[in-house]
Order: structure tokens, then sequence, then C-alpha cells
């Protein structure tokens, strides 16, 4: 009898730097739904093609509550988070729709749009900032740039006072950038939270025109939620993109410099950006790990039965290199032709990214700036001695020396 093979380890490491895992794409082509082996012994199925990932996206049979037995995470850490009081990204309709509908419409496209001055004023402010300093010497873009610009827009979003920003920036940092250790990181954890719960308070006697105030006044006093919910909702606010939003400023500006003649054309039309951006969050999944899913029923899926209480994995990271959906998919090229095709960069679905507009508005208005600026930004380091996060985590860069 042939010995049966157990399922490959999961996440797949990336091979080097920034580029995705070979096995994502031999599975693509052989096998795109699978099982994998997660670090608990678990087996999930695992989907790798961009049809399947937006079928299971959408698939009300699924679930994304992370208390039902079955659901797949992807650490000892997340297991522990799962027991935590939920926020609507791991619920399920119509308690997801109920709470999601407390902070969306702060970040519609149209409230976004109003907001872009702000978010230019604020990427001018910090460039001021770093030019007056000077570039002859290597500064690190993380510390200076890539950090800073989403942690003051969603602060001010929030109602975070002006002078406690640095401070928060670094607890931020501490939290999430990948060399501190697990204490460090869950002291900064536990004083963010506890920042944000006096604020709460303070909105509760102060409201102002800020995402904090408006959940005290509408949904906590009303009772419609409780203090802890407005605190975890805002806590999400403030934490879920950030890291994303880092690690995909600094990821376009290494993209950008492997590409000088689409760097070149950027510099000329700074209006490419919104091209330039689209192209970045296909080529580069920032967020790769949190579209899971569990059966509460039997369902096919790619020709597979999967059971109810199995856990579903959904690579929008492969989903983002679909060969039948985008041509040379392994090509950067913000020239693409493009037909009615979406990466999943920011999800699919319900719980599709509540700040996508957010998000694509500060990326497009740091890629038109930045370069526009410093016309002569350039690496400190070679290439290869870039820091890239562990290649079993999200694509990430820790610290990037630039000159300019």
């Amino acid at each position: 009898m042939a010995a049966i093979s157990s399922p490959p380890k999961f996440p797949f490491a990336r091979p080097a730097a920034a580029e995705p895992p070979a096995e994502s794409a031999r599975l693509r082509a052989t096998e795109p739904v699978s099982r994998v082996e997660l670090w608990d012994g678990s087996h999930p199925w695992l989907v790798v093609k961009h049809q399947d990932a937006c079928s299971v996206l959408t698939d009300q049979r699924l679930s994304k509550e992370r208390t039902r037995p079955g659901f797949p995470e992807m650490s000892a850490g997340g297991k522990a988070a799962a027991k935590n009081k939920p926020t609507f990204v791991d619920m399920d309709p119509p308690q997801h729709m109920q709470q999601r509908g407390m902070v969306a419409p702060i970040f519609t496209k149209e409230r976004v749009e109003n907001l872009r001055p702000h978010i230019q004023a604020t990427v001018d402010r910090i460039l001021d900032a770093m030019v007056a300093a000077g570039g002859e010497t290597p500064v690190d873009l993380v510390e200076k740039l890539a950090l800073p610009v989403p942690s003051y827009i969603i602060y001010g979003i929030l109602g975070v006072p002006f002078e406690d920003l640095a401070y928060l920036t670094e607890q931020n940092a501490i939290r999430s950038n990948g060399s501190a250790t697990a204490t460090e990181a869950s002291s900064a954890n536990k004083e963010l939270l506890d920042y944000i719960g006096k604020l709460v308070d303070q909105r509760s006697s102060e409201p102002k025109e800020d995402l904090i105030s408006k959940l005290v006044v509408e949904q906590v006093k009303p009772g419609h939620i409780d203090k802890s919910d407005a605190v975890q909702m805002a806590f999400l606010m403030l934490v879920a993109g950030n890291a994303t939003m880092v690690n995909m400023i600094n990821l376009g500006v290494v993209t950008l410099l492997q590409h000088p003649d689409q760097l070149a054309d950027l510099k000329t039309d700074p209006g490419l950006a919104q091209v330039f951006v689209e192209e970045l969050c296909r080529f580069h999944t920032g967020s790769a790990m949190a579209t899971r899913r569990v059966a509460k029923v039997d369902i096919m899926l790619g020709g597979k039965l999967i059971k109810a209480g199995e856990g579903i994995i959904a690579s929008n990271q492969s989903a983002n290199r679909d060969e039948d959906v985008f041509p040379n998919p392994d090509v950067f090229d913000m020239h693409r032709k493009r037909g009615d095709e979406e990466a999943l960069g920011y999800g699919w679905g319900e719980h599709r990214c509540v700040a996508e507009w957010l998000a694509r508005a500060e990326l497009e208005i740091v890629f038109a700036t930045l370069f526009k600026r410093l016309p002569n930004l350039r690496l400190a380091i070679p290439f290869e001695e870039i820091k890239y996060s562990s290649p079993t985590k999200d694509v990430g860069i820790t610290e990037l020396p630039i000159l300019f």
C-alpha cells in the first residue's frame, strides 16, 4: 500500500524577499482546493484560485465566527485572541452589518474624498520635516514616513489629541513591528486599549466631531452597545490596517526603485498614482492571512466535499497571482490593461475592508507626492539587504534606510 502523505505545512514560506510562495502557483495548476496542516496539527482547506476565493468570501453557508469549532487559527496567539469579545470583522449576519454600520459611514468614498486635502496636508507636513532634517545620511523611511502617515490620519478620525500622536505611534510600532518581545507587544497592546478606554470616557462627558464621539453618542448612550464594544471597535480601527499600510508604503517605494521606467512615468505624471496603487495592491498582498472561514453545513467547492466544522483559508495573495485572471501575474505593470476583474487586496464580499477608500486615498497621495518632493530618493543599502518580515508572515519591510 502506498503511504498516505500528510498535507503540506501552512503558511507556505516566501522563497526570498517579497516573492510569493511557489507552492501557491503549483496548487493553482494542480489542486486549487486542497488540505494543508496548521501549527496546531489541524487540516483546513486551502483555496488558491481567484474565482474560488470570491466564492468562499460570499458564501453564507460559511462562518467568520472564530469561536466556532474548526475555525482555522494561524497561531497560538490567534487562538487566544479568538476568545476576546468579537468586533464586526469576526461576526456573521445580521450582527456583522449591525455593528459594521456603526463605523461604515465615516469611510464612504464621498467622506474620504472630502478628507483628501487633510491627508495631503499631513503627508506634506511629514515630508517637510524629513526635508528639513536632510537626507545626506541614511534615514529610516518606516520611522519617518510609512508609520506616521497612516497613524496620524486614523488618530485624527478617531479623535486622538494631536499631542498624543507620537506616543501612540510608538506604542503601535512596538505592538506590530515584529521585533518586540511578546511581553513588550502585549504591554503596548494594553497601553493602547487603556488609552482608548479613557478617551471613550472623555467623549461621554464632552462629545466632539470624531468617530469615538459618534460611537458614544449614537450607540453606547442609547444602550445599543456597551463601553467595551466601543473600545474594541475603536481599537480595531486603530490597529487593523496600520501595519498593512506601513508595509504597502515601503513595498511601493522598493517596487518603484526596482522598476525605474515606471518610476520615471510616475514622476512625469503623478496622476498615475491611482493605477500604480491598484497594481501594487494586486502584486503585494499586505494582509494575506485574514480571509478564513469555517463551514456551517456541508458544501461542494472545486469538486471537493467540505464538511460542516471544517476550516477554509482563502488565499487572496494567491488569487491576486491567478494566471486565469491576470495575464503575466508575476510581472509588475502599473500600465496593465484592465477589464472588470478585481484584485483581492482589500478582501471581497460583505467583509471587504471597511476603510478601503481611506487606504487607497492615503497610498495614492503618498505616491503622487513622495517622488515629486524627493526626486532623488534611493536606497542606502543594496536591495538584497532589505529586512523583510518572516517568510511565513504577511509580506512587509521592517526598516528601510534611504537617502535623498
